[in-house]
């Protein structure tokens, strides 16, 4: 089935166009599965996933998906998608969502798209930047380069052909800083060219204000501390639950992808399995990773209009939920 292709044969078009979009999104481990589902029963509403990593078949845990009982109560979409040794992209992920929008029994479905994923969000917001399409062999060298060299070598060959997205990018991001490289070695323009073009700059008032008419986007907040510890905890629960177990049996079976083994914590996981790392050294350096992406997160948010609904490490609580629907615009 084509992009436009509906079951039956007939033609549409794009689900997408003149859709108004209703997010619900916020730093990882802040709660969002739980406001989401509140939110959803409340409202007839289904999940669209906005997180790169819960595309992936068997990365359950440690991409704290939805569990059966959970997506039993709630339809969710956008999850499941492909094996772990597959690549995947945000083009793949545009393709997808309008394959499963079409599918939709009813077109007018509520739905509410979840998930941490800035980009993901930026691009249904405002489209996808007129760059070079991925380049898997070229990413292959630059990811072998990555491990053999290190990041910070990287990095400084990034801040010599493209110092403003240098900036942007932490030397730790793997996977933006080996995008931005591609792109330059693809194009021989700077991927920060390319973002100007596509209208991503900081504090563009136009871009935000274009954003703020067309859709209704929550943010669920909580402060750092208290976040941090969230994490740290979850961190711990998920290894109790069989993280360790889930990661061997994909490394054993369909092994990993370029990009599912950068998916947050897995990495170390597999250390820890293969006794590389304790389990208390797997628990700090997760940890870690995990609050510097919630950083990172966070800096993202700040490109968007967001209506911000502010809980603590205790969760959220019914006027979360109301505040919520009516900041979507649901009654």
């Amino acid at each position: 089935m084509t992009i436009e292709e509906t079951p039956g044969g007939r033609m549409d078009r794009d689900p997408l166009e003149g859709r108004k979009l209703r997010c619900l999104v916020g730093p990882t481990a802040a709660g969002k599965t739980a406001l989401a589902l509140a939110i959803c029963e409340r409202t007839g509403a289904h999940v669209v996933s906005l997180d790169s990593m819960q595309v992936y078949r068997g990365m359950d845990i440690g991409t704290a998906k939805a569990s059966e009982e959970e997506r039993a109560r709630v339809r969710h979409y956008m999850i499941d998608l492909i094996d772990p040794d597959q690549a995947y992209d945000v083009h793949q992920f545009l393709t997808d969502l309008r394959v499963q929008l079409l599918g939709l029994e009813d077109p007018d479905q509520k739905l509410l798209f979840v998930g941490g994923t800035a980009f993901y969000l930026k691009v249904l917001l405002s489209g996808l930047f007129d760059g070079p399409p991925t380049d898997h062999e070229l990413r292959k060298q630059l990811n072998d380069r990555l491990r053999e060299d290190g990041n910070e070598r990287l990095h400084a060959e990034l801040s010599r052909l493209d110092p403003i997205s240098a900036a942007r990018i932490h030397p730790n991001d793997s996977k933006r800083l080996v995008r931005a490289l591609e792109v330059h070695a693809q194009s021989g323009k700077p991927l920060s060219e390319w973002q100007k073009q596509w209208g991503w700059s900081e504090g563009e008032q136009q871009e935000k204000e274009k954003v703020e008419i067309k859709h209704h986007l929550v943010g669920l907040s909580i402060p750092p501390e208290d976040l941090s510890e969230r994490i740290g905890e979850r961190v711990k629960q998920m290894i109790d639950a069989g993280w360790i177990e889930e990661a061997c049996g994909i490394r054993d079976g369909v092994g990993f992808g370029a990009t599912s083994i950068q998916a947050l914590g897995y990495a170390q996981i597999l250390d820890l399995a293969e006794e590389r790392i304790t389990r208390a050294q797997c628990e700090e350096l997760v940890t870690i990773k995990t609050r510097q992406f919630a950083r990172r997160q966070r800096t993202w948010y700040r490109k968007f209009d967001i209506e911000w609904l502010y809980t603590t490490g205790r969760g959220i609580s019914e006027h979360h939920v109301t505040d919520a629907i009516r900041a979507l615009g649901w009654k």
